[in-house]
Parts: structure tokens; C-alpha cells; sequence
């Protein structure tokens, strides 16, 4: 339409409006400007954090794959992929994403190359080389976790946790002292089904908080910010975007191991944290207690 002589552009941040098929802003304005060579007014490269901020402000999600704002936009995966990225940006990637506000990602899997991991975790730890001892204590500590059943390519907040326990620059901020959790049947009309109990120390210091929420891991995710916040008041920024769950032995049946991950954000940044067990509550609360202990860490 423009290329047609169309001079007013109609459309409506990622998407969002009152009626469907609404023309994406955020897809139209990079192309109009760094494919077509059109001036748009505006920075453009804060379109990844506005939208961000837009989609935490309407409680809506932005598709991971969704074309420059999608956190995949830019991710890359196979060793060699990787490693043609890191030698000629252009081979793979159509713009820059700092061009949109957003950043390349290499993603940690059975499929990523060393030159992989040393990219992302020299982003965590300086100086690493592909012959440093912390660059096998830390191959070997990624097998022995996704042999376990994890997987870290959607789970940055943990993988970068993970590699500080690793080589041992991780520091708890709060200790998980006891949790327990509690389900009414049958579930009350237009009540809260499930509390939660949990109690944290911090520097020698417990709190014990007891909550009622919609459900088990929604009590324990209340009762868990609540007990922290008395400790950190930046806790009370965070909310709770997205939460997956994955069988990940099916024949297992109820004795089967899942996958929970969640995706948690400040309003300004969003992240993703990843709990494996047999028990998906005791799951879902190592992705929670990631996901705070994440967030601590950017505050430091």
C-alpha cells in the first residue's frame, strides 16, 4: 500500500485493538524504516521495550517468534549457526536487533557447540576461554541438568544462574526454609481453593507467611513474593506473565517428571525460569524461586 502511494498509515501496537486484524506497528514501522528507507518519527530502537512494557501494562503475551519484539526474533541454535553468526552478523540475521532495542541470543541445547557456550556464559563470567576449567565444570553440570530433564534454550534467567552456581559466584539472597500447601475439595463456590505456607530466611532472619490463592502454586507464588517483599521491596514490581507445564515421561503416568516454566517481568525486563521434578509443585517453586532470585541479582 505504500509502495502504492498510501501516505497514512492505520494500525495499533502488537496488534492490540477492538476489533481483529488490526496492521502490527511494531512489524510495519521497522520494515517502513530499515527496509523501505522511510523516516519515521520516534526512536525506534526502544520498539522491543515498548512493546514490552505495552504487553505487561494489558497482561497480554508477545509471541516469542513474533518478527523483531519476539524474544526468538533473533535467537540462534545449531553449533554452526552459532558459530556462522559470530563470524558474519549478516549470514543469518536480516537487521541488527539493537537497531529495534532487542539483542541476539544463542540458545543452550544438546545441539549448541562449545564456541556456544562460551559465547553466552562469557556474558556472565569475563574472560572465559574455551580452555578454561570453568568451561568444562560447566558442560559437565548443563549434561548431568538436561539429562535430568531440563532444558535452558527458553530458560535464560536459569541457565545464568546455573552458571554462576557453577563456578561460584552465586550468592542466595534468602533461603527456603519449609513449604506447604493445602487443597479444599470440593472447591468452594467463588472461594479460594488452596493456601500455602511458606517460611524464608534472610541473614539469620525467618519470616513465615500463610496465603489463599486460586490453587496451589498460585498460593505458593503469593505466600513466597510476600514473605521476601518484608526483605526486598522490589519484589513487589514483579508479576507472573506466562506459566507452562510439560510431562516429560508419559508413560510414567501419575508418577511422571515435568517441566514447569514460567515467565516473570518487572514491567521493564521479562525473563524465563525452568524447575524440573516428579512433583509439579516442588517444580513450579524452583522456577519461582529462580525467578526472585534472578531479579534480586539485576537490582544488585
Amino acid at each position: 500500500a505504500v509502495n502504492a502511494g498510501a501516505g497514512m498509515i492505520h494500525g495499533t501496537f502488537t496488534g492490540i485493538g477492538e476489533r481483529c486484524g488490526n496492521a502490527d506497528l511494531s512489524i510495519i514501522l521497522p520494515n517502513l524504516k530499515l527496509k523501505m528507507g522511510y523516516e519515521c518519527n520516534g526512536d525506534i530502537s526502544q520498539l522491543y521495550s515498548v512493546a514490552r512494557r505495552i504487553a505487561y501494562i494489558s497482561n497480554t503475551q508477545i509471541d516469542n517468534n513474533r518478527p523483531y519484539v519476539g524474544k526468538s526474533a533473533f535467537a540462534h541454535k545449531g553449533g554452526m549457526h552459532a558459530d556462522g553468526v559470530l563470524k558474519v552478523h549478516s549470514s543469518f540475521e536480516h537487521v541488527d536487533p539493537e537497531s529495534v532495542g532487542n539483542k541476539r541470543k544463542f540458545l543452550m541445547s544438546e545441539v549448541a557447540g562449545r564456541s556456544t557456550l562460551i559465547t553466552k556464559a562469557s556474558a556472565i563470567v569475563p574472560n572465559l576461554t574455551k580452555d578454561s576449567k570453568e568451561v568444562s565444570k560447566i558442560l559437565e553440570k548443563l549434561k548431568e541438568m538436561e539429562h535430568y530433564g531440563y532444558q535452558f534454550e527458553a530458560a535464560d534467567a536459569s541457565f545464568e544462574l546455573l552458571v554462576k552456581r557453577t563456578v561460584g559466584l552465586y550468592k542466595p539472597h534468602f533461603h527456603l526454609v519449609l513449604y506447604k500447601t493445602m487443597s479444599e475439595f470440593p472447591v468452594p463456590t467463588g472461594g479460594m481453593p488452596a493456601s500455602a505456607t511458606i517460611k524464608v530466611e534472610v541473614d539469620g532472619k525467618e519470616e513465615i507467611t500463610a496465603v489463599m490463592g486460586n490453587g496451589p502454586v498460585n498460593a505458593l507464588d503469593l505466600a513466597l513474593r510476600k514473605s521476601l517483599t518484608v526483605f526486598f521491596p522490589a519484589i513487589k514490581e514483579i508479576q507472573l506473565m506466562d506459566y507452562k507445564v510439560r510431562v516429560l515421561e508419559e508413560n510414567s503416568t501419575t508418577a511422571a517428571k515435568v517441566r514447569v516454566l514460567i515467565e516473570t517481568s518487572d514491567g521493564k525486563k521479562s525473563w524465563s525460569t525452568i524447575g524440573v521434578s516428579n512433583d509439579i509443585i516442588e517444580a513450579s517453586l524452583i522456577a519461582l524461586v529462580d525467578s526472585i532470585e534472578y531479579k534480586l541479582s539485576m537490582n544488585e
